[in-house]
């Protein structure tokens, strides 16, 4: 219902819009932005994800650093266990609910398949590291519901879930993208499926994924070190 709902806020934009291309979409490549989004929802995982803040607040971490892989390592292993079975189970029926009801843009370049499943792998190491770092603060904090929250609101507003951030003022967008790894999450896998960009600019969004994800990761590493390092088990 969601995936039908955003599909006819998009489809009555455009056709409003000048030219009936609103940000550079046209109808079909927003009815297909939809409903990738809504099958890659369950891959990425953007929200939902306590299982660490839980395990610091009642000291069950302390058997994870027994262990002989490291934290960040193992749950990372998990998490990409976890987004395959999303692809093989939930990423088809949305697809094909959208495919039965809306005309989607069927991509044209031989590229845009090899590099979409690299940028989906991206988003979903990106997705791990942000909520591993949002859960990581319940090592100060005790309690992370606060930074989840936050998280749970900013992820999906300006990761591209609700709406395609193109259509934000340039400048603004400019900024987002490079300064946060948000749109990184579902914007930049969307766009490249989508064909919105030509080859160039859908390689340089997989690139600009890459390095946000070389930099969450390695925050996600720093900051599980530093708790380590004074990590006070609750109870004893």
């Amino acid at each position: 219902m969601f995936g039908f709902l955003r599909c006819y806020v998009l489809l009555a934009v455009a056709e409003q819009a000048a030219g009936q291309r609103p940000a550079g979409y046209d109808a079909g490549q927003l009815a297909l932005y939809v409903w990738v989004g809504q099958g890659l929802l369950s891959v990425i995982g953007i929200w939902g994800w306590t299982e660490l803040a839980d395990r610091i607040r009642t000291g069950d971490i302390a058997a994870d650093l027994l262990r002989p892989i490291a934290p960040v390592t193992a749950y990372l292993a998990a998490d990409l266990g976890r987004a395959l079975h999303g692809m093989m189970t939930r990423f088809g029926p949305p697809l094909l609910a959208g495919a039965l009801f809306f005309p989607l843009h069927t991509p044209q370049r031989w590229q845009t398949v090899p590099l979409f499943a690299l940028s989906v792998l991206l988003a979903v190491i990106i997705c791990f590291g942000c909520r591993y770092v949002v859960n990581s603060t319940a090592y100060w904090l005790q309690d992370a519901r606060g930074p989840i929250t936050l998280w749970t609101l900013g992820s999906g507003v300006l990761g591209g879930l609700y709406f395609p951030l193109r259509l934000l003022p340039q400048e603004f967008l400019v900024v987002l993208w490079l300064a946060t790894p948000l749109p990184s999450l579902l914007q930049a896998p969307l766009d490249v499926i989508a064909e919105r960009d030509g080859p160039a600019m859908q390689a340089g969004l997989v690139l600009v994924q890459a390095v946000w994800a070389v930099a969450i990761l390695a925050l996600a590493g720093l900051l599980q070190r530093r708790a380590e390092a004074r990590l006070v088990v609750q109870g004893g």
